[in-house]
């Protein structure tokens, strides 16, 4: 079997015996490339950046589940048509997640291409509560490489107990570990302390698929802040994405945090789209993403 990557990132397989004639492509320079992209195409590679332990189809949304670990691992994403009146879908999807232990999410954008706006609509007219709203930003790769001479960021392929002591959610689960290391090209960074135990000044996290690069976990101890330690580890990050052949980035930001919003920008970051999570009536919020 020939494993083939295609121009969206996604990677098929083809018997050997089926191919007539082929050659390698060359990338295309990557400080050229514009990150450029449709809501389909970002989304299905922010779904790979952050797979979940199970999942199941129902028509074209993809119901996944990771014991509870964050919305996007545990919720509904919508591309398509379910195959059956909304009201059934919803039905099958409460049941689906019911039989997990796990409230119902369903989760959509706003802002895009304008072919959610109407399923936001009605979920909330069936009492399905918007939560936590973020926005995803784009933008080009090499910028965020030249924001810092990234020293000092020691790099790795898993997350070690160091890096997950700074991680913003303690008692990290196997199944979040699981999460954490999937997709594509999954890297971890971190800037090491000065203290005892080791625990890193900063970390953050980037998946290269394909044309893409995203960033996330990107924290820094507060006695370490405005050092310019998250321009590090993002500089570091996108160094190693622009090696592998990347040339776009996306990231995920809150519409409050107001100094991430400012870094990003600097950096020649856009919103894309908003996205959001609708959860099923009669149950708890969360507080995490």
């Amino acid at each position: 079997m020939l494993l083939i990557t295609r121009k969206s990132g996604e990677s098929v397989r083809v018997a050997e015996s089926a191919l007539v004639a082929g050659k390698v492509v060359p990338a295309a320079p990557a400080r050229r490339r514009g990150p450029a992209a449709s809501y389909e195409e970002l989304v299905r590679v922010a779904a790979r950046a952050w797979l979940p332990v199970e999942s199941e189809r129902l028509g074209g949304w993809e119901l996944r589940a990771a014991g509870g670990f964050t919305r996007r691992a545990n919720s509904v994403l919508p591309l398509g048509d379910p195959g059956l009146p909304l009201d059934e879908a919803l039905t099958s999807v409460r049941r689906w997640y019911g039989e997990r232990g796990l409230p119902a999410y369903v989760q959509t954008a706003t802002g895009a291409d304008g072919t959610q706006e109407s399923l936001c609509a009605e979920l909330e007219r069936r009492g399905w509560g918007r939560e936590v709203s973020a926005e995803v930003w784009t933008g080009g790769l090499a910028p965020v490489a030249d924001l810092a001479e990234g020293t000092g960021v020691v790099l790795s392929r898993e997350a070690d107990e160091a890096w997950l002591a700074r991680y913003g959610r303690r008692g990290v689960s196997g199944v979040a570990l699981r999460v954490l290391g999937s997709g594509p090209s999954v890297w971890f960074a971190k800037v090491l302390g000065a203290d005892a135990a080791g625990t890193p000044a900063a970390i953050g996290r980037c998946v290269v698929d394909g044309r893409w690069a995203s960033f996330a976990a990107v924290e820094v101890d507060p006695a370490h802040r405005r050092r310019g330690l998250a321009t590090a580890v993002l500089a570091a990050l996108a160094r190693r994405a622009l090696d592998e052949g990347a040339s776009a980035a996306w990231l995920q930001v809150e519409t409050d945090n107001a100094g991430a919003r400012a870094l990003y920008a600097g950096a020649g970051f856009a919103a894309h789209h908003a996205y959001h999570h609708h959860r099923e009536p009669g149950t708890p919020g969360r507080t995490d993403r």
